[in-house]
């Protein structure tokens, strides 16, 4: 009996929690999309353009996707049976990986299932106690994590503050092993990694870079090649971790650097040994994408002339963007509840972005973030810039 009762007492417990959350503005729920993926979509029965989701080039609708991914299940079936070092490899797997080290210019690259597994990985595998890694504080949470898990004393710097980050290395010399770890777009204020300075300071002072480039990946840099191609750095990172699920249009994520790095992973990495391995339809969509990334570059070009019109709109508007000159732009109001109302109310007006609330961003840092795509039409920015501002009036933020 005591043991029910308990149960019943958590249960309580976690309903309370649930109603702190949804009177602080910080509930969260699932909207259902009753479509596929595309820059306007059907939600709860009608249709809006879409402004929260990380398809940037627009490929998880494009037809050589669709097909690729058809002919791998005709050809393999649907699942990959088995992880990677029991039976689960397939060729698709490998020229996948090859695929990514030449896109990355790279000697190799290894698959993961997610960036979150990639990163949770990658971290905990290479750095342990007695060892130290500077994380910039807006970092994404899969690093945080990883950072946690691997044991290692973590040290963490104001957003983008290369000043404090010499600092800190400075003062962490002592360490048996050091590592920087930055995004190389951020997530939630679409701005960019000072990658130049933060390795020289890594040169400078033995450490390791390690850079989360799954906003970057096949947007930024020669020929898409990322955050690292933008400064001319793809040579001096050690450790690139990307996606294959925001502007690549499928699933999974990969980590790209040394050919010892891959094997070392191979042997160590528990979120790589003991999962099972990706499907195949995943990695010939992947590998259609990767093509697709150099025959069609109007999608980038598209993509960054979209981000610079509504960035220019909403700056008129009155509204705070931090300044982001990416796909991600932020609309910064200060208050959760406020985020969410806005976002309830763009929603009326045909426009689906989402609020955006602690602990994803920090307290007083609620926002609605903007994420564009290739295939929004100029049409349907002028319909954004026009709910924003009648939303905002009506609001009071303007």
């Amino acid at each position: 009996m005591s043991r029910v009762f308990q149960n019943n007492s958590v249960i309580l417990d976690l309903a309370e929690e649930i109603e702190e959350l949804a009177q602080g503005g910080l509930y969260r729920g699932c909207r259902v999309v009753q479509s596929e993926q595309s820059a306007r979509v059907i939600l709860d029965g009608r249709e809006v353009i879409m402004l929260s989701s990380n398809n940037y080039l627009g490929l998880a609708t494009h037809p050589r996707l669709r097909a690729a991914a058809k002919e791998a299940v005709e050809r393999y079936g649907c699942g990959s049976g088995a992880s990677r070092l029991i039976a689960g490899t397939m060729e698709l797997h490998e020229q996948l990986e090859q695929s990514i080290a030449k896109f990355k210019r790279v000697e190799a690259a290894i698959i993961f299932n997610s960036g979150y597994t990639a990163n949770l990985g990658v971290i905990s595998t290479l750095m342990n106690a007695g060892d130290v890694i500077f994380s910039d504080e807006l970092n994404h949470a899969s690093i945080i994590d990883g950072c946690r898990l691997s044991r290692a004393k973590v040290c963490v710097y104001p957003h983008r503050d290369v000043d404090a980050l010499a600092k800190m290395l400075a003062t962490h010399r002592s360490y048996k092993r050091k590592m920087i770890v930055t995004d190389g777009v951020f997530s939630m204020d679409g701005d960019i990694a000072p990658l130049p300075d933060i390795v020289e300071l890594a040169h400078r002072h033995g450490a390791l870079v390690m850079l989360d480039d799954a906003h970057g990946t096949a947007v930024l840099g020669r020929d898409g090649r990322g955050t690292a191609s933008m400064f001319g750095l793809e040579s001096e990172i050690d450790i690139q971790m990307g996606t294959l699920s925001k502007a690549l249009g499928g699933f999974g994520a990969f980590v790209a650097g040394r050919r010892v790095l891959r094997d070392y992973l191979v042997n160590r990495c528990r979120s790589f040994i003991y999962t099972t391995a990706l499907p195949p339809s995943v990695l010939a969509s992947s590998l259609a994408a990767l093509q697709i990334v150099d025959d069609e570059p109007w999608r980038r070009e598209n993509l960054l002339a979209n981000a610079e019109f509504l960035a220019k709109g909403l700056q008129s508007l009155g509204y705070d963007t931090l300044g982001s000159t990416t796909h991600i732009i932020p609309v910064i109001l200060g208050d959760a509840e406020r985020a969410v109302q806005m976002s309830h109310m763009l929603l009326e007006y045909g426009v689906f972005a989402h609020g955006i609330r602690p602990p994803t961003v920090p307290e007083g840092m609620s926002r609605i973030r903007v994420a564009l795509m290739a295939t929004h039409t100029r049409k349907d920015l002028v319909q954004v810039l026009d709910a924003f501002a009648e939303v905002g009036r009506k609001l009071g933020v303007l």
